[in-house]
């Protein structure tokens, strides 16, 4: 099927409810090959710039479109996108764009959406609210002027972006400065993260799986930031650690990788998605990890009091800090979703807690900017928590919080926040 069709059909189902997650895939069954370079950039671009475009086409309509027509406007949101993101030749995107209707099979909209277009190029762009031009929700915006006045513009921007591909190098099979060679040999431009030893950022389109390395476990895809957790845990005195969250298993992996005379434990509440993790250990070729399905917020009983040395705890929130490789959020996040997420954090470290071993770390991260789901959720769990002490947790990125550190996203990784905990000694 027409490219544009189906990724009109595909925002359609993220504006009706459906995480692009869920809807992709099928639509991607049905892209030729030849379509699906196009296809992605559509999708995932008009999905990065949603609040933006939707005010302009908001200006240029006369009405709203009814529920029932929200593939004709996601139509209307791609060729705007075309016209003002993408060097295709304007004539060609209006045919293209009203060619794609009749995909739809909504014939009467032809004339709405080459009005509408022409227009656009007509008359450019319409005067936005700093939110709109910014291409994120009022509310949105708003609370990073309240909680990161100096780096709104930055958090706004890098939302926008079309994120790094980053490997990490399995560093006991072969250094980065060896990897880096094999890269240079075959012509394949990269750059080095600045805080990751271990990170190296490619600048070249392709299928991953044909990296150099990459099926006999040399290197993974996992971004910069995220690459910190490991990192932090990564301490001799930590031999039996619990990934909490670990689905799709880049950060088990790497703890594995980096301390392989310890046992990690990685567990998620999720059969499917800890298949996943199996896949990477295998691909990998890792002894020391072993897979467990469970609740993390109720931990204790599913693993019969087993106490840790170090357990992550990579929880799930707003998704604030990776917007742009989960576009879908601009769309589907309301403000009320941080306070669902954040009693979810605490129920989740609460029922870990009594796993951490007196003396023993648990790491909390997060990929939100939001200090609702961060400092606030680390603070709750200070006066909750027995025996919990806050343990400094800083790297030379970051940006220091009440009780952690914030790396916000660049050029060169996503955003994450990480706070760890120390268990006294009883």
């Amino acid at each position: 099927m027409n490219a544009r069709v189906l990724a009109a059909k595909t925002l359609a189902a993220v504006t009706t409810g459906s995480s692009l997650m869920h809807a992709l895939p099928p639509a991607l069954e049905n892209v030729q090959d030849t379509e699906k370079a196009l296809f992605n950039q559509l999708v995932h671009g008009a999905l990065r710039e949603w609040p933006r475009l939707a005010a302009i086409l908001k200006h240029r309509l006369d009405r709203p479109m009814k529920p029932k027509d929200a593939d004709v406007f996601a139509l209307l949101m791609l060729g705007v996108y075309q016209l003002d993101c993408m060097r295709i030749p304007a004539h060609a995107v209006v045919s293209e764009t009203v060619g794609a209707v009749k995909g739809l099979k909504k014939d009467w909209a032809k004339g709405l959406v080459n009005a509408v277009l022409r227009g656009f190029l007509r008359d450019g762009t319409p005067m936005l609210t700093e939110a709109q031009a910014a291409a994120l929700p009022e509310w949105w915006w708003g609370k990073l002027g309240k909680q990161w006045p100096e780096q709104q513009s930055q958090i706004a921007d890098a939302a926008r972006m079309q994120p790094p591909l980053t490997l990490r190098v399995n560093t006991s099979m072969m250094s980065r400065e060896a990897y880096t060679e094999t890269l240079a040999a075959r012509g394949i431009k990269f750059s080095l993260p600045t805080y990751s030893p271990q990170a190296i950022t490619v600048h070249q389109a392709g299928n991953v799986t044909e990296l150099p390395g990459f099926s006999e476990g040399i290197v993974s895809v996992q971004d910069a930031s995220a690459q910190l957790a490991a990192q932090l845990l990564s301490n001799p005195a930590h031999q039996i650690i619990l990934d909490a969250c670990a689905a799709p298993g880049g950060k088990t992996c790497h703890l594995a990788e980096l301390m392989p005379t310890a046992k990690v434990i990685a567990s998620d509440n999720n059969a499917q998605r800890l298949e996943r993790v199996a896949e990477n250990v295998d691909r990998l070729k890792l002894t020391n990890v072993v897979l467990q399905c469970m609740d993390a917020s109720h931990a204790a009983t599913q693993l019969n009091d087993l106490l840790f040395d170090a357990i992550l705890a990579d929880v799930p929130c707003s998704a604030s800090g990776v917007t742009r490789r989960n576009p879908d959020i601009k769309v589907l996040r309301e403000p009320e979703d941080l306070q669902r997420f954040a009693d979810q954090q605490k129920a989740i470290v609460a029922g870990l807690w009594p796993l951490v071993k007196p003396g023993g770390h648990l790491l909390y991260v997060t990929c939100s900017v939001f200090a609702e789901e961060n400092d606030q959720v680390v603070e709750h769990c200070l006066d909750n928590l027995a025996g919990a002490k806050l343990a400094p947790t800083t790297f030379m990125s970051g940006l220091t919080t009440r009780t952690g550190c914030q790396r916000l996203p660049d050029s060169e990784g996503d955003g994450l926040f990480f706070a760890q905990l120390r268990r006294l000694e009883t």
